[in-house]
């Protein structure tokens, strides 16, 4: 590893790229050089009024101030905390109270929410990016005070950035707050070492097929997501390739347009963003001649889905597993290699486990709670020691919550989130196998089951269910008793437009049943 710290990392990747394109968002190109000499500003005013290891929340969706900013935080020696910029206001109080962020960097449309928001916490700048403050009495009543990026980056500093904030490897670099979609959200504590490992780890099964300054790789998944981060962010960027950001991907006409305008080689995306896009009629007209790798992390990849993808892209599609928590990679399939239905091996220096209940490792083909030991392992939850014990094994390993499988062949397979796991009358049904049998009909797009109190056997499964053309619940019904179990069966089953889904596409189970 050449490079200690995030912050020099960019710094090596900027000089040594500097002619290269980093990012196009609707046609506006960022270079390395462009991208050193802004960034160098920002960090600079950043350390003019903060002090080391002060936390700086980045709330941007898919443009190029993002990248700007997330590495003038890291290269003034500061801490990132990656923020959705589609937050209510009662997340966005949680995690900036949590993290303690002193400085917010926001879209200016964002800016009439930020009332509510602000006196709870403890920002007390924020910088906004684009036009005109939208409510006028934001300093009035938060009494913070708020300057446009523009103006920072127009200003003359030919300073070099403070020695006195340098980080070291084991410092905190970024705060990245898991999805919440099993409890409260809470802010992992990624170090320099933690990404920086990681970033090498996937070099290390993708440099045969990624070669420096040649990718051009689609970004539609946000990069304050710890997936888009590391591998879009970091990764590829580090290796002087260029990342094409679609800042809405759920516009499907825009994301196709903008396919077509740029050559593309790389694609990283998931599940529900697959379907998307081999459903849309414009999809399959584009060119795909230099695409040789598509990434799919973040939750489980469908068989079908896959086929279908390989079919009309000629490429087939790459799945790894990771969480917020392991920086994020943990293991991945070879490119051209793939098993599909599985999320490959682990990583060079990652020691994987499967445990039972009681701790012991379990048998090939026998299900248990994934570990992780390894250099990407966060360091823990942010000012959360009970909760950093619980998850950490006497021996350092981390407990994923996942349960998974280790085939003979070495790949994993996930079976599911250990707590979706819903128990009927006494035996287990992981809603992954069910929703795979239920997105196999041709009339099924997507589909999550949960597990429903009922009192007659503990629980009862519940289907929800989003269809291309009419159907019945009882045809649905019919159809899972050819493949599954009778205890597996939906007892109800439920049509609906959409599934509800995370900012990342992820279908969020728990939504569904806090909805009964």
């Amino acid at each position: 590893m050449t490079t200690k710290t995030l912050g020099e990392f960019f710094e090596l990747a900027m000089h040594k790229h500097a002619n290269n394109s980093a990012f196009i968002c609707s046609g506006q190109q960022l270079n390395f050089s462009e991208l050193e000499v802004q960034s160098r500003k920002l960090a600079l005013w950043l350390q003019s009024i903060l002090n080391k290891g002060d936390r700086v929340a980045v709330q941007l969706p898919n443009i190029n101030q993002y990248p700007l900013a997330a590495i003038a935080v890291l290269r003034a020696g500061l801490v990132l905390v990656n923020t959705n910029p589609f937050y209510t206001p009662n997340e966005m109080v949680h995690q900036f109270s949590d993290s303690g962020a002193k400085v917010l960097i926001t879209l200016s449309t964002l800016s009439p929410s930020l009332e509510e928001v602000l006196p709870e916490t403890d920002i007390e700048t924020v910088i906004l990016v684009g036009g005109e403050v939208s409510n006028k009495t934001l300093t009035q009543k938060t009494q913070k005070p708020y300057y446009y990026l523009h103006d920072i980056l127009s200003e003359d500093r030919e300073c070099q950035l403070s020695h006195e904030f340098a980080a070291n490897p084991n410092d905190v670099a970024v705060l990245q707050y898991t999805g919440g979609t099993t409890g409260v959200a809470k802010g992992a504590c990624l170090t320099h070492l933690n990404i920086l490992s990681n970033v090498e780890q996937i070099h290390e099964r993708l440099s045969k097929v990624c070669i420096d300054s040649e990718e051009t790789i689609v970004c539609p998944l946000p990069l304050y997501h710890i997936y888009a981060f590391t591998v879009n962010m970091v990764y590829m960027f580090g290796h002087g390739n260029l990342n094409i950001l679609i800042p809405n991907p759920r516009d499907l006409d825009y994301f196709i347009q903008q396919l077509k305008a740029q050559p593309f080689t790389a694609l990283l995306g998931i599940n529900t963003l697959f379907i998307g896009l081999t459903k849309h009629p414009a999809f399959a007209q584009l060119d795909f001649s230099h695409l040789k790798l598509t990434l799919s992390g973040g939750t489980t990849l469908v068989e079908s889905v896959a086929s279908e993808w390989k079919e009309l892209t000629e490429c087939s599609i790459t799945e790894g597993y990771g969480l917020s928590e392991t920086s994020p990679v943990v293991t991945l399939n070879m490119p051209g290699d793939e098993e599909v239905g599985t999320i490959g091996r682990s990583l060079v220096d990652t020691e994987v486990e499967i445990r039972d209940a009681n701790g012991y490792r379990v048998s090939d083909n026998q299900p248990g709670e994934l570990l992780v030991k390894g250099p990407q392992v966060m360091k823990g939850y942010w000012q959360r020691p009970e909760s950093t014990s619980d998850v950490f094994t006497d021996d350092g390993f981390f407990k994923t919550g996942d349960v998974a499988i280790r085939q003979t062949n070495g790949n994993f397979r996930i079976v599911d989130r250990l707590k979706e796991l819903i128990i009927v009358s006494g035996f287990n049904v992981y809603p992954n196998e069910v929703e795979a049998v239920l997105v196999s009909h041709p009339s099924i797009i997507e589909a999550a089951v949960v597990g429903i109190p009922f009192s007659k056997t503990g629980e009862a499964v519940h289907a929800y269910v989003a269809v291309s053309k009419s159907i019945q619940a009882e045809d649905i019904k019919h159809y899972c008793k050819e493949y599954l179990t009778a205890y597996k069966i939906p007892s109800k089953i439920i049509i609906l437009d959409e599934l509800p889904k995370s900012s990342v596409g992820k279908i969020l189970r728990r939504d569904l049943r806090q909805s009964k």
